[in-house]
């Protein structure tokens, strides 16, 4: 298991451990105020274990203030321990047994965010923003996120029902699954049509290599000549910092990449591309959408800023934050956010997300009028950006006026359209690289 210290996690399920230091100065150095809060707390603590209607261990009671003060914070920090240390572990070597989905938890439901390509979520046509109601028939409301993420994991080979509420439906409808290891392939690639299309699921420990590797693949492919790059980062919910920056560096021949800025005014570290632009200038077009996150998200700020890419899609998630994890004990680790991470022009994503430049709905998609995504803004006591949010930001766009996007699902179909977002991308890049804008280093600007 790779160790560090630098850690973008989509919710519940990527993330990696560091050795950070845990020491008790601060404690030590409360003051008057400080004081009287631990002596409340521990009044309550001895009262519930002493007249508390059955016996409750000093395991449970501990434990359960912990869950709570982190609760209390944001929905990314969490206390694991246990069998939740292990899955952890799990989750960060990207091999686990499940159905490769990101949820989060709403007022006590259990809410999609993003299935994970090919995986069975994904298969079984699991979509952003639907609420899973039962497992087995078990109700899973008021779960903490991390026991909601528990109960879907599970031998490979085992079968699962979930019982699904989707925005839109009449009707709850259930969903038969069976488990997988979860070993994702986190980039793919192919051409289409003389472009290079790279398609990066997740940023696990070898992304960033992975990516480079496509790149060079597709320059052989195509004879050095490829008309140029898309980028798919649609339903990527994120993963290591590190391995967002050397995506990024893949594209960028200079210039920063993120910041990343904790509590204090001076605690500040910047990332910054070294020389060599894989891609060799040529155009490139990125894809987002709601379940485009944390590091998806560095990513597509980072290209978007030096203008080396158009950004197409819809809003990306918005988890501007970064969580470091922390060794607790022989099985116990604390994930807690310890900074926000901002674009090269000094953006924060936190809550807002990132626009596209040109703004496309998933047509081809039969749910999306109806469907309701979720993103951070969604989620009970989401981090603020450090800068205000206009509310007009976080609209959903209405599209029924746009004559681009009057196309049914049927018509599509007839066209042999199956993505209709990829399809307009694919069509842009070749706009883009007609007989004016052949190698065009400079890429093109934000509209």
């Amino acid at each position: 298991m790779k160790l560090t210290s630098k850690l973008l996690p989509p919710l519940a399920l990527v993330g990696a451990l560091a050795l950070v230091p845990v020491t008790t100065s601060a404690l030590a150095a409360a003051d008057t105020t400080n004081y009287q809060e631990l002596e409340t707390f521990m009044s309550v603590y001895e009262r519930v274990k002493a007249q508390y209607v059955d016996k409750v261990d000093d395991h449970t009671l501990i434990k359960g203030a912990i869950d709570g003060m982190l609760a209390a914070l944001d929905p990314h920090s969490s206390y694991v321990e246990a069998t939740d240390f292990d899955v952890l572990k799990a989750t960060t070597d990207g091999n686990y047994g499940g159905l490769g989905i990101t949820v989060s938890v709403e007022d006590g439901a259990v809410k999609v965010v993003s299935p994970m390509e090919d995986t069975p979520a994904w298969r079984a046509g699991l979509k952003s923003g639907d609420y899973i109601t039962h497992i087995n028939g078990e109700l899973l409301y008021g779960l903490s996120l991390d026991e909601a993420v528990e109960k879907m994991k599970g031998q490979p080979g085992s079968s699962v029902k979930l019982t699904i509420v989707r925005p839109g439906r009449d009707k709850p409808f259930d969903v038969g699954l069976v488990r997988e290891r979860i070993e994702l392939r986190p980039v793919k690639w192919e051409i289409k049509d003389g472009i290079g299309y790279i398609n990066i699921n997740s940023f696990a420990g070898n992304t960033g290599d992975a990516t480079k590797a496509a790149l060079l693949a597709i320059d052989k492919a195509t004879g050095g000549k490829p008309l140029g790059y898309v980028v798919d980062l649609r339903s990527n919910p994120g993963g290591l910092l590190d391995q967002a920056i050397d995506v990024s560096d893949a594209f960028l021949e200079r210039g920063e990449i993120v910041s990343q800025r904790g509590r204090e005014r001076d605690d500040i570290e910047r990332y910054y591309a070294t020389p060599g632009d894989m891609a060799h200038g040529l155009p490139v077009v990125v894809l987002i959408d709601a379940g485009s996150a944390s590091a998806a998200e560095i990513v597509a700020g980072a290209l978007q800023d030096h203008h080396r890419a158009l950004l197409l899609g819809e809003r990306s998630f918005g988890k501007g934050s970064v969580q470091t994890v922390q060794i607790m004990g022989p099985k116990a680790a604390l994930r807690l956010t310890t900074a926000r991470y901002y674009t090269p022009s000094g953006r924060s994503v936190q809550a807002g997300g990132i626009d596209p430049d040109i703004t496309v709905p998933q047509l081809t998609d039969p749910d999306y009028k109806d469907r309701k995504v979720v993103r951070e803004v969604d989620l009970r006591r989401h981090l603020l950006g450090q800068a205000n949010v206009d509310d007009k930001l976080l609209e959903e766009d209405d599209f029924s006026k746009d004559p681009r996007f009057n196309f049914t699902q049927a018509e599509l179909e007839k066209k042999g359209v199956k993505d209709f977002q990829l399809d307009y991308a694919l069509r842009t890049l070749k706009r883009l690289r007609g007989p004016t804008n052949v190698a065009s280093a400079d890429s093109p600007k934000r509209s």
